[in-house]
C-alpha cells in the first residue's frame, strides 16, 4: 500500500476529525447494507451507491450553517445521512415501507426532508440544477442569508439547463454553490471521452462565476473549499462553482457491472486514496484515537445501520389508501 499523508491541519481538532470519520463511515456502512438488501430483493428499481465519494458531502456539510439547503441527483443517500436525516427513515424508504421519509411511495429518487432542508435526489439528469437556483432565489428574496448547495455530476455538467441556470444565477447574484461531483465516469463513459474540456469548473467563466477544482478524496480540502465558496455567496457576490474530483468504487447503479474500467484501477484508488482511511490515519498518527477506539466506532456504526435495516424490514408496506394522500401540499407554512 502506498504511503498516506497523515497530517491534519493545525486548526483541525480531534473532535472534528472524529466527527468526519463517523459521518463518512456511517455513509459507507449504510451503502454497503443497502447493496446487500438490493441483492436480497428488498430494494427494487434503481439503487445508486455513494461508496468512495463520502468526503464530498461530509466536507461540504461541515461548511454549511443551519438553514442552508441542499439538492442533488439520484446518488443521494449519502447527502441525506450527512445532513442528519434518520438512517431508519432513509432505509425504510429504499425498501418501500411506510416508515420511510416519503411513506414508502417515492424510493431513492423521491425523498425529502423539510426539517433538514434536503430537497431531494432527482432522477432526471441535471433537473435539480435549476431547482437549486430556485431555492437560492427564494432565500435571496427573503434576505435570510442562507446558501443552497446544488450537487450534480460530471455527466450532468453537459446538460443545457445547467448553463441556462448559470446565466440566471450570475445575473441575479444568487447564493448558490454549484457542486460538480466529478467521479470521472458519466454513467459508464470516462470523462475524457464524454467531455471536451477536462476542467469543468472553468465553464462558469463565461458567466463571470468563479470556481475551483478540489480533491474530493480529502475531507479537509473539501471543507476548506466549501467555506470559501459559502463566504463568497453570503457576501452577496453571487454563485460559486466547486468541481470536486472524487471516485465511486461501485458501478453507476447496482445493475451496472462496470466493465468500462479495470479492477486494478478501482483497487488502486481504494488503497491509495480512500477518504475514510485517510482520516483514520490522521487519527492514529496524531494519537487522537487508538485502534480499539476506531473498532468501537465501527461497531457502533454497524449497530446503527443494522437497526435501520431491521426497521425497514419490519415497517409495513403503504396502505392502499395512501395512493390518494400527499398529492398536493396545501399545508406548507409561509416561512418554510
Amino acid at each position: 500500500m502506498a504511503a498516506r499523508k497523515t497530517s491534519a491541519k493545525a486548526n483541525t481538532s480531534k473532535e472534528e476529525l472524529l466527527a468526519y470519520y463517523r459521518d463518512m463511515l456511517l455513509i459507507r456502512r449504510f451503502e454497503e447494507k443497502a447493496g446487500q438488501l438490493y441483492g436480497m430483493g428488498l430494494i427494487g428499481g434503481f439503487c445508486h451507491l455513494y461508496i468512495g465519494q463520502e468526503a464530498v458531502v461530509v466536507g461540504l456539510e461541515a461548511a454549511a450553517d443551519d438553514g442552508d439547503k441542499r439538492i442533488t441527483s439520484y446518488r443521494d443517500h449519502g447527502h441525506m445521512l450527512a445532513c442528519g436525516m434518520d438512517p431508519k427513515g432513509v432505509m425504510a424508504e429504499l425498501t418501500g415501507r411506510d416508515g420511510g421519509y416519503s411513506k414508502g411511495k417515492g424510493g431513492s429518487m423521491h425523498m425529502f426532508s423539510r426539517e433538514k432542508h434536503f430537497y431531494g435526489g432527482h432522477g432526471i439528469v441535471g433537473a435539480q440544477v435549476p431547482l437549486g437556483a430556485g431555492l437560492a432565489f427564494a432565500d435571496q428574496y427573503k434576505g435570510n442569508g442562507r446558501v443552497t448547495f446544488t450537487y450534480f455530476g460530471d455527466g450532468a455538467a453537459n446538460q443545457g439547463q445547467v448553463y441556462e441556470t448559470f446565466n440566471m444565477a450570475a445575473l441575479w447574484k444568487l447564493p448558490v454553490v454549484f457542486v460538480i461531483e466529478n467521479n470521472q465516469y458519466a454513467m459508464g463513459t470516462a470523462q475524457a471521452r464524454s467531455t471536451s474540456s477536462q476542467e469543468i469548473y472553468k465553464r462558469g467563466e463565461a458567466f463571470g462565476i468563479p470556481g475551483e477544482i478540489v480533491d474530493g478524496m480529502n475531507v479537509l480540502a473539501v471543507k476548506d473549499a466549501g467555506e470559501k465558496a459559502v463566504a463568497h455567496c453570503r457576501a452577496g457576490k453571487g454563485p460559486y462553482i466547486l468541481e470536486v474530483k472524487t471516485y465511486r468504487y461501485r458501478g453507476h447503479s447496482m445493475s451496472d457491472p462496470a466493465k468500462y474500467r479495470t479492477r486494478e484501477e478501482v483497487q488502486k484508488m481504494r488503497e491509495e486514496r480512500d477518504p475514510i482511511e485517510a482520516v483514520r490515519a490522521m487519527l492514529l498518527s496524531g494519537k487522537h484515537a487508538s485502534e480499539d477506539d476506531l473498532k468501537a466506532i465501527d461497531k457502533e456504526i454497524k449497530g446503527v445501520v443494522n437497526a435501520a435495516a431491521e426497521f425497514s424490514k419490519d415497517s409495513p408496506e403503504p396502505a392502499l389508501e395512501e395512493l390518494w394522500t400527499d398529492i398536493y401540499a396545501d399545508d406548507i407554512p409561509q416561512n418554510a
